[in-house]
């Protein structure tokens, strides 16, 4: 009766292989037995989680008046333009305080406008 092989037997037979014979079993091993030994994705759930992320789009955004900019008079014009019921003194505070909040919660539309206008103002603005 021939003598069973063990466990230990594979893996000392195995730490002794070169690397070269090592990737030569894994491949005989993959063809043998239909499988892959290529390591499983773990971030597969965060990668559908950001696709999901993607799918739900924002729609309100928050206009953050960055710098100035050089043109801080063309920026409090556009301030003034962009936000109702803000005076010159206001707007000229909100320039000069730069960074700050322009808008809340705009929608995706007014945000984009607002960021539009004060940029070709000179100023720099961030959408988050």
């Amino acid at each position: 009766m021939p003598s069973k092989v063990t466990l230990e037997d594979i893996i000392s037979n195995i730490s002794e292989m070169s690397v070269k014979d090592l990737a030569d079993l894994v491949k005989k091993l993959e063809t043998e037995f239909g499988v892959s030994a290529a390591m499983p994705v773990a971030a597969a759930p965060v990668a559908g989680a950001a696709v999901a992320a993607v799918a739900e789009e924002k729609t309100e955004y928050k206009v953050t008046l960055k710098e100035a900019g050089a043109e801080k008079i063309k920026v409090i014009k556009a301030l003034r333009a962009l936000v109702t019921g803000l005076g010159l003194t206001e707007a000229k505070e909100k320039a000069e305080s730069a960074p700050v909040v322009i808008a809340e919660a705009a929608p995706k539309e007014e945000a984009e406008k607002m960021k539009k206008m004060l940029e070709e103002a000179g100023a720099k603005v961030e959408l988050s």
